[in-house]
């Protein structure tokens, strides 16, 4: 009786083996069906009244949080406190940073549609990159998704954060005095309590490979390029940050 049990454990863990395998192989063929798909936002040629309007309100800051907005990493040190969930598929790039004199290695996801987003928004907006994150990782990431294109020039790290005891606020006073011409896109809503009215709430994301939040918002940052006071309408729609 105890062979057979033992058997029949053997032949649990081996199809489980193979099943953990088949699963692995098809996320990984989702994510590159995905990537050859193609992705439209159609970029019109602005009317002369838009053109007009445009060139006589100032050019916009667009400040993007890093970690579950447009990426998502686990990392294997297992004495930093960040543990977190572990996507099946495998990472979109490996970076190897020094901690505390301890190597560490973070795997990161890229959000769905990402460098597509980056490369619309950068034709719209000042970009600039603020997260919670350590520098030396944050950096790291930033330069990534920048990939060479000197778009994610500006570049803002947890030392430029205010904390509390509820966590890390960002100072969006930090990228630049004028509010009016600011706009925060971030899933946490801790990170912008003091500046609600400068912020585009989206959803945390960290490895569903059908997400398409970011193309969600580009219609309204499209618009918002167009306004003297991005308040004006951010502060409009409090109730709704939650439907990206």
């Amino acid at each position: 009786m105890a062979l057979i049990i033992e058997r029949i454990r053997s032949c649990f863990y081996i199809f489980y083996r193979i099943w953990s395998l088949v699963i692995a192989s098809l996320h990984r063929n989702i994510r590159a069906v995905q990537g050859y798909q193609p992705v439209k936002y159609k970029c019109s040629t602005l009317s002369p009244w838009l053109d007009t309007k445009l060139t006589s309100v100032r050019r916009k800051t667009l400040v993007l949080d890093l970690d579950e907005t447009l990426i998502h990493s686990h990392h294997d040190g297992f004495s930093l406190a960040r543990q977190v969930a572990r996507p099946s598929y495998p990472a979109d790039f490996i970076l190897k940073v020094e901690i505390d004199r301890h190597p560490v290695r973070f795997f990161v996801h890229k959000r769905p549609h990402v460098d597509f987003f980056l490369g619309i928004v950068s034709q719209w907006y000042e970009l600039a990159v603020f997260t919670a994150s350590m520098e030396i990782y944050g950096a790291a990431v930033a330069e990534k998704l920048d990939n060479g294109r000197g778009i994610l020039m500006k570049r803002y790290y947890r030392q430029h954060c205010t904390t509390d005891s509820t966590g890390f606020t960002k100072d969006l006073s930090k990228v630049s005095p004028d509010l009016s011409s600011v706009v925060l896109v971030d899933n946490s809503p801790g990170a912008y309590r003091n500046n609600p009215d400068n912020a585009i709430p989206i959803k945390s994301w960290i490895s569903d490979p059908y997400d398409s939040a970011l193309l969600n918002i580009l219609p309204v940052l499209d618009a918002l390029r167009f306004c003297e006071d991005v308040r004006s309408m951010l502060g409009r729609n409090l109730h709704q940050h939650n439907l990206w």
